[in-house]
């Protein structure tokens, strides 16, 4: 088993850029877990995490309604902003500027073979990081991604999760607001969950700006206990 994950900064990249450039290393993972099936080859598997800023963008899910997205092409072009449908679960969500965007594209057979607890995991990994600035963020019941609030009227979502898992690899991942404008959640319903509201971690620390670097150290690290794993 490979334990060591291959870390990318992507920067800010293009959402349709950096869909296709993760579509090239999940069909690596596989290509190879194919080729072991077929020829008992023995090669070892890749594991990456990406971390990446988009421009302004709004992505449906396959199992999303297009109805959660209030705005119509004219109005998405005036801000600035793109639409794409993809093969992650999951509805509606936007990225933008002052959010981190991580993406693992793991091979599921190097840690272990269970996607309800790989998304924990990745929960988890944000709950810890958002405990570190003294914010209590938890899981709610049939709702994704990681919230503040929870079971109150003042919930509201910090970070929103969308993955996809075929041969037990994995793709797509989380996007949690730091410095994030939250007026553009107001052209979508957020996930498709109506009346709940959003929010982003300089907003709850009551700063201007939050340091996004810090902010990946600490993904990283809890990351790495979760999933006993080593970045390259």
């Amino acid at each position: 088993m490979n334990k060591k994950i291959e870390l990318q900064d992507l920067g800010l990249k293009d959402y349709k850029q950096t869909w296709d450039y993760q579509e090239q290393l999940f069909k690596g993972i596989v290509d190879t877990k194919i080729k072991n099936r077929r020829e008992d080859a023995g090669l070892v598997t890749n594991n990456y995490f990406l971390f990446v800023e988009h421009p302004h963008v709004y992505t449906l899910g396959k199992s999303g309604d297009m109805s959660n997205l209030l705005v119509d092409e004219a109005q998405l072009k005036a801000k600035n902003a793109t639409f794409h449908k993809v093969n992650r679960g999951g509805d509606i969500t936007y990225h933008g500027p002052g959010q981190i965007v991580g993406y693992p594209i793991l091979d599921l057979d190097n840690f272990f073979t269970d996607i309800h607890k790989y998304l924990r995991f990745l929960e988890e990994m944000i709950i810890l990081t958002l405990a570190e600035y003294g914010l209590k963020a938890e899981r709610s019941l049939g709702e994704t991604g990681v919230w503040l609030d929870v079971g109150t009227p003042f919930a509201r979502k910090i970070c929103a999760m969308g993955v996809r898992a075929s041969r037990w690899v994995t793709m797509h991942g989380f996007a949690l607001n730091i410095n994030a404008n939250l007026g553009y959640f107001d052209l979508m319903i957020p996930c498709g969950i109506r009346g709940k509201a959003v929010t982003s971690l300089n907003i709850e620390l009551g700063k201007k700006v939050v340091d996004e670097a810090e902010v990946k150290d600490k993904l990283l690290k809890h990351f790495s206990k979760l999933f006993e794993a080593e970045f390259l």
